[in-house]
């Protein structure tokens, strides 16, 4: 049975998105925050956009310094990720109180963080007001991922190496496992979205010998 929700549900029904931490710096300041929401917006040139209230530290600091990174974090990072959200840097230096080290990054000035599993640099293209958020506009300058991690998409092999989710309130996750879809045409021309049986058993073997050799492991 469906449940009647509030219209600001809309929002959580939207998440577990992967979170990224913004990083920025402007002068001798550095600041760090999480967000999830951040989509790509344009294919060429590469822009990805980010929404950040205007009560935000980093809000400013994108502001001023024209520029900012997107690190996304693994499982290791997720105590790291929920405190960064809670606290301000207009209040604390959020790095350095958690001892994380950080990298150079190749064409921005803000710090990139170590043991993330990607890294997207960015320099402000545009910044729109829209509701009670900023949408920060990035162009795209310079983008890292770990081997193990990714490989055209986002390999889920190793747990330690699967992007953090985002779910809401103090809830994470990571996604389990990658699916691909496949398609195939009758010899009318129509779709087929149906599996056939030998697939599926092929598939349901294949899933129990997985699911055995994890045990072993284990």
């Amino acid at each position: 049975m469906r449940r009647l929700l509030e219209p600001l549900d809309a929002l959580r029904l939207l998440g577990g998105g992967p979170v990224v931490l913004v990083t920025t710096r402007w002068r001798d300041q550095v600041d760090v925050m999480p967000a999830i929401w951040v989509a790509p917006v344009s294919r060429l040139p590469p822009l990805l956009a980010v929404a950040v209230h205007p009560s935000r530290h980093t809000h400013d600091m994108i502001r001023f310094a024209e520029e900012f990174a997107l690190n996304i974090p693994g499982r290791d990072l997720l105590n790291h990720v929920h405190y960064f959200g809670i606290v301000s840097g207009r209040d604390v230096n959020k790095l350095e109180l958690a001892q994380l080290a950080t990298l150079k990054a190749q064409k921005v000035e803000a710090p990139l963080i170590e043991g993330c599993l990607g890294y997207i640099e960015c320099g402000l293209e545009d910044a729109l007001r829209l509701g009670d958020h900023t949408l920060f506009v990035g162009r795209v300058v310079a983008v890292q991922a770990e081997r193990e991690a990714f490989d055209e998409t986002w390999t889920l092999v190793d747990p330690d190496y699967k992007p953090l989710h985002y779910l809401g309130i103090d809830r994470y996750a990571i996604l389990a496992e990658p699916l691909q879809a496949q398609l195939r045409t009758t010899e009318e021309g129509a779709i087929e979205l149906g599996e056939k049986e030998e697939e599926k058993e092929r598939r349901e073997e294949e899933e129990a010998r997985r699911r055995q050799e994890e045990a072993r492991g284990g």
